[in-house]
């Protein structure tokens, strides 16, 4: 819903449309085995069958009859890097050349334009033999060495396209064969491999839209009258977001693409710095039509005068809002003169003992790919396939007009990833900065670039582990440093940050900062609600919650094509008195194996300190204790909404805190990939568990929902500090002993203990004896 600061670097001409409606999973899935099998090898003459090379060869190359040494054609892209703007070109024009005559090319918008990510065989293929860090361990071993292509299959994108003229969506599957074409001015080289319309459903929306439905409503006549009762005339004072209409009725069906928009109106048409959401209009009803961009309903049905201007509304520099900015903020300066620790190759990233590949998606934005940590003799140990956080619902509880409605799919219906900011050093990071740019297609199929989307940096993060013999004097402390992974997105009126932290005990920590400015409601005169706080006169903030959803494909010490993983829920429970508890003091770690489905829609609970362990049932610590990765609950809530809450319908993940899945392909957003205007029950993960599919030893995923509660406070106006939550992925039996007690002093330590060792004269001296009191 936010304008983001975007540069365009390609614009693309008209459009096509969806052919079949068989099964769209099912396409998908076989159109990605079809890729698999598909892999092109060399060939030895024109007339021959391509032979598989070994891997060998591949290794070590072989001169050929003349005596030359012959290469294998190398790889520019990494099957799991994110498209780039000539891909998305590509993959555009490809889709709008299918188009069966000019009216159905014009009338396609496009949505989204992904990578279709490929089997986990061909990156295991291609992190085996094709990029470095090399890694032949990865494949299974065969009998007589395995059999290499002599390259990888074509990437492909995933495309959702609108149909403007029809209202139908479609889903595509394009094959990027020459993608350097377009940039060399000739014509694509995509093919389509698939095509399904998807019925009953409507996409995200567009910022386009929103700019277009803003127009619309700020020229429409009744609405003009309507501000006028209110003293408005100048239509450039009014602010308009568009929020979709989620689903409450028939007449919220997806056969019309509909929006029910907030108004605000600011005070002064020529102050951009404004703070124009602290005057909400009430009692205009208003229902567009944003398939032909028209107001279809209108009606003012109350008059509720707008809030008196608050002197406190404004949150930028003092000069600019009429205050004082404190004076005693001294500059703060992070360096690090060596450069950082981290090293970069394309999207795959190294740091201390940690390796990863970056992602990223309209919708999600930030994606882990291939997380692993290497750890000495046993060396690359995978955790996760892929990480991310793959939706976010935002659920006011005020019961009246419009609040009821405002439950926010923030990432099904608008999109994390298209809503993100180019980030600033200084500001949004600090330190040694690696920046990565974003590119996904607009409305129209043009190309656009949010510079500077991703930040990779590190941090100190205080003390590491420290202790200090009370006999000797001696310490040993370590300071901890951690990888951080971010991005930040604007929805509207709330700023998200999000952010995976890497450590270097093994742990990883995902968090989301929340921060912005609150959705308002105006108060009439004399007037106070229960269901909000009032921060100022005829201003009050509705009690709100926030949820996020973040899916993990869980790899515990496991290769890409084993599946080795099972959970267990670990509940601390208190030993019954008795001879075994003779003084009431004992308490022990109860575990439970999730077996099914239907078994692991569980809940926190803090009382019990009840945590999840992904374990692999093949693998053994030193104890003999099987190796695991721990989810550790941080501060977290359930919906404070009835069962039959309207909200719950399209949003029935939020019913646990976690749930977990076996791995299957297009199971991948727990709303389903269309939340938007989704009149079907339960539809996404609430379904999919029905299927009670083992989760004794497979490919697991977890799906973790975790929320806060929103009851403003006026030390949240006019710009909310950040607030945090988050949890941890923590090893649990996965090392023999602690990962961290090998990073070394800092060189500051290792200065002092040598200060210290020396009295004036310059002899050494023997540590004190303290005496323990």
């Amino acid at each position: 819903m936010a304008t983001t600061q975007k540069k365009a670097t390609a614009d693309c001409c008209a459009s096509a449309s969806a052919a079949d409606s068989s099964a769209l999973v099912r396409a998908q899935s076989l159109s990605s085995s079809a890729a698999a099998a598909d892999w092109s090898v060399a060939e030895d003459t024109k007339n021959q069958k391509s032979a598989p090379v070994a891997a060998k060869s591949l290794a070590r190359p072989e001169p050929n009859s003349k005596g030359i040494q012959t290469l294998l054609r190398p790889e520019s892209k990494h099957p799991l890097d994110p498209l780039s703007a000539n891909e998305i070109s590509v993959a555009v024009a490809t889709v709008r050349a299918a188009g069966s005559t000019p009216e159905v090319r014009d009338s396609m918008r496009f949505i989204e334009v992904v990578l279709s990510e490929p089997d986990k065989s061909v990156v295991a293929l291609a992190d085996a033999y094709f990029f470095p860090p090399f890694q032949p361990s990865l494949l299974q071993r065969t009998k007589g060495g395995p059999q290499i292509p002599s390259k990888l299959p074509p990437r492909r994108a995933r495309l959702v396209v609108y149909n403007k003229k029809s209202n139908e969506t479609s889903v595509w599957i394009i094959e990027l064969t020459e993608v350097h074409a377009t940039t060399r001015g000739g014509h694509h080289r995509g093919k389509v491999i698939s095509s399904n319309v998807i019925p009953d459903v409507q996409p995200p929306m567009d910022a386009t839209e929103y700019a277009e439905c803003e127009a619309v409503i700020k020229d429409y006549p009744p609405f003009i009258e309507a501000m006028k009762r209110r003293g408005v005339d100048d239509m450039d004072l009014v602010m308009v977001d568009p929020w979709c209409v989620g689903y409450y009725s028939e007449a919220d069906s997806p056969n019309r693409r509909l929006a029910k928009p907030l108004i605000f109106c600011r005070t002064e048409s020529d102050c951009p710095l404004e703070n124009g959401y602290a005057r909400p209009v009430e009692g205009i009803y208003v229902l567009v039509d944003m398939q032909n961009m028209v107001v279809i309903e209108f009606e003012d049905r109350k008059l509720v005068p707008l809030p008196p201007i608050d002197p406190l509304r404004n949150y930028t520099a003092g000069e600019s809002r009429g205050g004082v900015d404190r004076s005693d903020v001294k500059p703060l300066q992070i360096v690090q003169p060596e450069g950082p620790s981290f090293r970069i190759r394309g999207h795959y990233v190294e740091w201390q003992k940690w390796n990863f590949r970056i992602g990223f998606t309209p919708r999600e934005g930030v994606v882990l790919h291939s997380v692993a940590y290497v750890d000495g003799s046993r060396g690359r140990r995978p955790i996760a396939h892929r990480m991310s956080f793959v939706e976010m619902v935002v659920p006011y509880g005020d019961p009246n007009e419009p609040h009821y409605r405002k439950n926010a799919f923030d990432a099904g219906e608008d999109g994390l990833g298209k809503n993100a900011h180019s980030l600033r050093k200084g500001c949004d990071c600090l330190g040694y900065i690696k920046y990565f740019d974003a590119h996904f297609t607009n409305f129209t199929g043009g190309v656009e670039t949010i510079e500077n989307c991703v930040c990779l940096h590190e941090e100190d993060f205080g003390i590491l582990w420290k202790h200090q013999d009370w006999r000797t004097g001696l310490t040993e402390v370590r300071r901890s440093r951690r990888l951080t992974v971010s991005f930040i997105c604007t929805v509207a009126n709330y700023e998200y940050g999000f952010y995976w932290h890497f450590y270097q005990d093994g742990k990883i920590e995902a968090e989301v900062k929340l921060t912005g400015i609150l959705s308002l409601g105006a108060l009439q005169p004399g007037e106070s609600r229960r269901y909000g706080t009032t921060i100022a006169p005829g201003l009050y903030a509705p009690v709100h919650q926030h949820f996020f959803v973040a899916r993990m494909d869980m790899a515990v010490d496991c290769k890409p094509a084993e599946m080795h993983n099972q959970v267990v829920e670990v509940n601390v429970r208190v030993a019954e008195p008795g001879n075994d508890n003779i003084h009431n003091n004992a308490f022990y770690a109860e575990e439970t194996l999730l077996r099914t489905e239907m078994e692991a829609m569980r809940d926190c609970d803090p009382f019990s300190a009840r945590h999840w362990i992904v374990r692999n049932t093949r693998t053994v610590n030193r104890s003999g204790q099987l190796t695991g990765y721990k989810l550790v609950p941080g501060s977290n809530c359930l919906p404070l909404a009835g069962p039959e809450a309207k909200f719950l319908r399209r949003a029935a993940f939020l019913k646990h805190n976690l749930w977990v899945t076996q791995y299957a392909p297009g199971e991948d957003f727990p709303g389903s990939e269309f939340p938007n205007q989704n009149p079907r029950v339960g539809e996404g993960l609430a379904s999919w568990v029905k299927q009670n599919r083992s989760l004794e030893e497979t490919d697991i995923v977890l799906w973790y929902v975790f929320g806060i509660t929103h009851v403003p406070r006026l030390e949240d106006w006019p710009v909310m500090p950040v607030e945090r939550i988050g949890f941890v992925l923590q090893p649990h039996g996965f090392f023999n002993c602690s990962p961290a007690v090998d990073v070394p002093p800092s060189p500051y330590e290792i200065e002092s203990k040598e200060n210290e060792a020396k009295d004036n004269n310059g002899t050494t001296t023997k540590p004190s004896f303290i005496a323990k009191l």
